[in-house]
């Protein structure tokens, strides 16, 4: 005897965009260096809620991500910790040991990646020339900063009009100077 059951009726299932902007390098070459594996491109300011989704993008391309660092200077508020795929990432604060323009991020199982933050400000062509530079894969290796200088000084920035690359932490640089009258 032969059971047979009418095959289950296809569903439509909702295409689900990446939340992150990412472009990396096909190798990480900081390992544990200064120098870029890629670029990351938030969509707001708000990294509290941001980091949930980078790390969820990473956790299968990169093992699970256990902790992240940022600059103070340029991320002065985040959590302590939050929680991604049911396990906790930590978050450090460090203020000259890491550059103001990256993230730092750590897996327990594959070893750590350095990320240059193109700030969501940023103009679509400038953002994709960043990120384009950040993960290319020949060339010198290069710092958050240096990608940053090198597109201001290539293209100019908002502050001079030429509506170039906007850079979070010197703009909140320049708003500390100016609440102490510097």
């Amino acid at each position: 005897m032969f059971a047979t059951a009418a095959p289950m009726p296809l569903r439509a299932v909702p295409f689900r965009a990446p939340s992150a902007r990412l472009a990396l390098r096909s190798e990480s070459v900081s390992g544990g260096g200064a120098e870029v594996d890629g670029a990351w491109w938030p969509r707001s300011d708000d990294l509290a809620s941001e980091l949930p989704a980078l790390a969820d993008v990473l956790d299968p391309l990169w093992g699970r991500i256990t902790r992240i660092a940022v600059n103070t200077r340029s991320q002065p508020i985040l959590p302590p910790r939050f929680y991604v795929n049911g396990h906790v990432v930590r978050v450090g604060w460090f203020t000259s040991e890491l550059d103001p323009h990256a993230i730092l991020l750590l897996s327990g199982t594959s070893g750590c990646w350095n990320l240059l933050v193109v700030p969501p400000q940023t103009d679509a062509p400038v953002a994709a020339r960043l990120m384009a530079a950040a993960s290319a894969d020949t060339g010198p290796a290069t710092t958050a900063t240096a990608l940053m200088a090198a597109e201001r000084d290539r293209y100019g920035s908002p502050a001079d009009g030429s509506g170039g690359a906007f850079s979070f932490s010197s703009y909140v640089l320049s708003r500390q100077s100016a609440a102490v009258g510097m």
